[in-house]
């Protein structure tokens, strides 16, 4: 069978809009963006051009919004340059269990530099609960960091009551938004974030270039240092074709939001009705009210490893969880934390689809797993 991708979640493939505007980008002969002269001015305005189209996409400003290489850099400046900022006030920040691993390696470094990092667990749907969240603050919290949808359950958090929860006791409030900007109308006002971290790849753009926005006044403090790009707070020469591109997808897909979470709903229900008809029932861990485009799903008496390689000779891509731990066998991290068993997160897969993504392709691939699956049921594994 032709191949499908449905890995849409780990990265996504980049518009044809967006590889014309890096082209022509490239194609000019600009300077180096930092420069006074003709060709870096030119240089300096393609970058200013698309932080506007960011901006525009998460309802900033355009001096809030700091480019970096991803999203797991993004995430990284947020809660290092945080909590280095305000450590004279205090050393505990709060976090969800159900992180991305950028936010969870980062507090992990952060507990061996001194702090102290409490990890809130979600319920059996993946959500964590606001109040929950307001249980683990302390007298010398600075920091709460919630992802706005989960990467592996499509799970979407209550990161409007946190973040009024957070602004209430003069916290900062940090969250990922990586999955989350794609399909939803982010406003970083209405959410009340103080940083919040973004990804061109996730939604057509190019891989290798991210942003965090720092709302104006917010204590926070650079990575890196070596040169005043980025206001200050990011040195080092811009990736202006990367940035370019990146300015292009957000500005295609401002007004597509709505009509991609519409698509992928219709996408979600085909696909499972495919797979059903051929395999039977399937566990599904992602709430019906959580993102459609991100499915999680167990087959009970398979195994996940055995079927995603055998998918792949079939031509069909989906992925055991996310895909900065995919190349490791351990177990998802996310279900673990929602209280699954091994055997279930042992035999779970995470299909996600895109607005490219079409009904064909997802009823062809829906059929094709099941039959796989149903092949590679271990002897009474399969109830």
């Amino acid at each position: 069978m032709r191949a499908i991708y449905l890995d849409h979640a780990a990265t996504t493939f980049v518009l044809p809009e967006v590889r014309e505007a890096m082209a022509r980008h490239l194609e000019e002969r600009v300077g180096n963006p930092s420069s006074i002269h003709e060709f870096g001015r030119r240089a300096k305005a393609a970058v200013e051009d698309a932080r506007e189209a960011v901006a525009a996409l998460i309802g900033a400003t355009a001096a809030e919004v700091v480019f970096t290489s991803g999203g797991t850099e993004a995430d990284n400046a947020a809660l290092v340059g945080a909590v280095l900022a305000l450590r004279d006030r205090g050393r505990h920040v709060v976090t969800t269990a159900i992180e991305h691993h950028a936010v969870l390696y980062t507090a992990r470094h952060l507990e061996e530099w001194g702090f102290e990092v409490t990890y809130v667990h979600p319920g059996p749907r993946g959500v964590v609960g606001a109040e929950d969240v307001a249980r683990a603050l302390r007298p010398d919290t600075v920091l709460v960091s919630v992802m706005w949808v989960n990467n592996e359950t499509g799970a979407v958090q209550p990161v409007r009551d946190i973040g009024a929860l957070a602004k209430e006791r003069g916290i900062l409030f940090h969250t990922d938004a990586v999955q989350a900007v794609p399909w939803l109308p982010v406003e970083v006002d209405a959410v009340g974030c103080d940083l919040l971290s973004v990804s061109a790849h996730k939604l057509h753009g190019p891989q290798g270039i991210g942003a965090l926005y720092v709302r104006k006044g917010t204590p926070w403090v650079p990575l890196l240092y070596g040169g005043t790009q980025e206001r200050g707070r990011r040195a080092g020469t811009e990736n202006v074709p990367g940035i370019v591109g990146f300015g292009a997808a957000a500005a295609w897909l401002k007004a597509r939001r709505t009509a991609g979470l519409d698509h992928t709903a219709r996408l979600r229900e085909i696909f499972l009705g495919a797979v059903r008809e051929e395999f039977g029932q399937v566990l599904v861990h992602s709430p019906e009210d959580g993102i459609p485009a991100i499915l999680n799903v167990a087959f009970p008496g398979v195994s996940a490893e055995t079927l995603l390689m055998n998918l792949d000779l079939h031509g069909i891509a989906a992925s055991s969880g996310s895909a900065c731990t995919s190349g490791s066998l351990e177990p998802s991290h996310v279900l673990q934390a929602m209280g699954l068993g091994d055997a279930v997160v042992r035999s779970s897969l995470r299909f996600s689809f895109s607005i490219q993504t079409t009904e064909e392709e997802v009823r062809e691939a829906g059929r094709a797993v099941g039959r796989i699956a149903r092949r590679l049921v271990r002897p009474g594994g399969h109830g």
